[in-house]
Formats: C-alpha cells, sequence, structure tokens
C-alpha cells in the first residue's frame, strides 16, 4: 500500500483519500467489464492510445479441438488495431500473483492462438452485444478508426491471431516485484506479442472513489523492440485481382469498370478496398470489396452501418437506404452481414449478377450524390 492523496473540492476543502484493498477480484474484474478505460489505453501507446472492446468476460480457452474450453481468461479484449488482449486479474494478497499466474497466462495464450477461430471470437462479441441490448455495429464504431470498416477489422484480428500477435496483461491493486520483473523480461523478448502489467490502485474518502491505473513492463529496450515492427502493407489491383477465381474476376473487372465511370475512389487495404464518393470534401463509402483471403472469403458488402457509413453522413432515413436492396436486388444481397448486406461471389459467379450488381453500383453512386449530407 502507498500513501493517500488529496481531492480539493470547488469550495476549497480538502479530502483526504486513503488506498483500499478491493473486497474480491470479482469487484475489479466487473469494474474493467464496465469500465475498459481503466486499462490506461494512453499509458499502453502515448502515440497513438489504445480504444478497448469487450469481447467476452469469462472466455473460455480450449485446450485441443475437440474441447469446447478447459480454461476461462478472465476478459478477452480488442484494441482498434485488431490486437487481442488478454487479461488476467488478481488481488495482491492472492499467493497465486507471484509466479502461478503467469504460467497460467501463457497457457492461456499458447491455446487461444491456436484454437480461438474468428468466428468464435466475433460470436462472443455477438453475445456481449445482445446481453448489453447494443448493437455490435454501435459499438464497434466507438473503437475503429474513421478508415476502418468491420470487416477489416475482423481480418485484421484474424491475422493478429495467426500471427501471434498479441496483448497478455496481468491486472491486480499492486504488482509485487517478483512478477514485474517477469513481466518486464517476457516484454523484452516476446516478439510480435506485448506482455505488460496494470497496477488499478483504489483510494476512498468521504463517499468518493478514485482509481489510478499504472502501465508496468515498458522497458526502453522493449518499447524499441515494439516500434521497429513491420505492419501488413497494403494491396493494389494487380494483386488483388491475381488471387480471384473465375466468377470474382468477372464481378471485380466490372465493378471497377463501373467505378470508373462514375467516378468513385478507391482506397486499398491489406486484403480488400472500399469505392467512395467524394461529396462536398467528405468521402461517402459505397460499398466494400474483399479477396478469398479476407474472413467472409470473395465477397462484396453495402455500407450503409457503421463507422463513417452512407447512413452516418447522409441526411436520410434508414428505411430509404434498405429499401436500395430489398425493393429491387434482394436475391443479389441475400447475406446479412451484421446490419448490411453482403453478396458472395463464387467460382460460377454468372454475367446476370455482374451486370446487376455493376447496375446496383451505379444507382447508389447517384443516390449518394443527389442527397444532401447531415
Amino acid at each position: 500500500m502507498t500513501g493517500g492523496i488529496f481531492l480539493i473540492n470547488k469550495d476549497e476543502t480538502l479530502v483526504e483519500m486513503t488506498e483500499q484493498a478491493y473486497d474480491s477480484e470479482d469487484v475489479l474484474q466487473a469494474m474493467l467489464e464496465k469500465h475498459p478505460n481503466l486499462l490506461a489505453g494512453e499509458q499502453v501507446d502515448s502515440d497513438n492510445p489504445r480504444r478497448w472492446l469487450l469481447i467476452s468476460r469469462e472466455m473460455h480457452v480450449p485446450g485441443s479441438e475437440d474441447t469446447l474450453g478447459r480454461f476461462s481468461l478472465d476478459h478477452l479484449f480488442l484494441d482498434q488495431d485488431g490486437i487481442p488482449t488478454l487479461v488476467e486479474v488478481k488481488r495482491s494478497s492472492d499467493t497465486r500473483i507471484r509466479r502461478e499466474v503467469v504460467g497460467q497466462m501463457l497457457d492461456y495464450a499458447a491455446n487461444a492462438v491456436v484454437y480461438w477461430p474468428i468466428e468464435l471470437v466475433m460470436s462472443k462479441f455477438e453475445q456481449t452485444c445482445e446481453h448489453r441490448s447494443t448493437l455490435p455495429a454501435d459499438l464497434l464504431a466507438t473503437c475503429l478508426d474513421p478508415a476502418c470498416d468491420e470487416e477489416t477489422f475482423w481480418q485484421k484480428v484474424k491475422d493478429n491471431l495467426r500471427n501471434g500477435k498479441i496483448r497478455l496483461v496481468f491486472v491486480a491493486d499492486e504488482i509485487p516485484a517478483e512478477l514485474k520483473r517477469i513481466i518486464e523480461f517476457l516484454n523484452e523478448q516476446m516478439d510480435p506479442a506485448e506482455v505488460l502489467g496494470i497496477e488499478i490502485r483504489q483510494f476512498t474518502g468521504e463517499g468518493l472513489k478514485t482509481l489510478v491505473p499504472r502501465v508496468i513492463g515498458q522497458t526502453q529496450s522493449a518499447i524499441q523492440k515494439k516500434q521497429g515492427q513491420s505492419y501488413k502493407r497494403i494491396i493494389n489491383q494487380h494483386e488483388f485481382l491475381n488471387n480471384l477465381n473465375d466468377g470474382g474476376l468477372k464481378a471485380f473487372n466490372l465493378i471497377f469498370e463501373t467505378a470508373k465511370e462514375k467516378k468513385l475512389t478507391v482506397k486499398w487495404g491489406t486484403v480488400g478496398f472500399s469505392l467512395n464518393v467524394r461529396k462536398e470534401g467528405l468521402t461517402i463509402p459505397v460499398l466494400y470489396g474483399y479477396g478469398p483471403n479476407a474472413v467472409h472469403g470473395q465477397s462484396v458488402i453495402t455500407s450503409f452501418y457503421g463507422q463513417g457509413s452512407i447512413l452516418k453522413k447522409l441526411d436520410c432515413d434508414e428505411s430509404v437506404i434498405s429499401n436500395k436492396v430489398t425493393n429491387d436486388f434482394s436475391d443479389l444481397f441475400a447475406i446479412q452481414s451484421g446490419n448490411d448486406f453482403k453478396l458472395s461471389i463464387g467460382d460460377h459467379f454468372s454475367d446476370d449478377q455482374a451486370s446487376q450488381l455493376a447496375l446496383w453500383l451505379e444507382g447508389m453512386t447517384d443516390f449518394i450524390s443527389k442527397t444532401p449530407l447531415r
């Protein structure tokens, strides 16, 4: 325990707040579930503060492909770059915080990167949203960067899991010296994984409560090593087309022809692209296109909902937008992807389907151009 801290009220009176232990691990776990910002994203990355998306509390970790979950991780979060962040909570009074928790966390990590399919992670997130009576798209919009669409985000998560690019976080009211040394050592040695400790001290006084997080493990050596890591590069149209089957070539060649005719802006990512209308200085996405290596395979997805979407930028009703699919193109966009619509493009994608898709793209582009901004 440390000394107290002091709060000055508006009337200039001084309130002394003394450090108090948590009644149980569950209390601290519940606080993290409700207030993910306690993970101190601005300390984890001061240049680009982390924003946290809770996937699940008590996330099961299989020990093999045939088991549903031999272990149970306290929390699984994702940050805005799709980096899985595994959080294990212990009180300083728990003797397991010295060494046992390290082996436990490494066990979770080793199995998670092998036995967590992206579909499971997405399903757990949807369950969490349902429990909170929140739409997944709305919660994602609070975490994602404006230029990142949902499909690209989940692809990042999948890639990060596959490549072992994860973050292991030990949370406690106080991190003992033995654990601190282990965290610093692991964080310097592990690449591309990151290992951190976060102390969240609790101070109370006169009915008030203050929580003070502090990140541990970021030695200068570890920081330099992590900053030197390279990121996946952006693909181009030539590389994208080279990965497509016959149906994909038919569909996407026509899409690019239509985009050129309508003067749409193409923005490339690591596994796909977005087509965008430039309108009064804003970029409004019309659709997203993905190759066979994307999470949902070779496909096209509408951009009606989510961060930076059509509904966020245009002054129009939701029913008007959804009718752009359901009225005339319901057979084409037969699958829903969240609140948006998805068209899977298989090897036998027909000329008629490709023509319908181009017609829809032309109509949506004209609609966006004519509809006023919010």
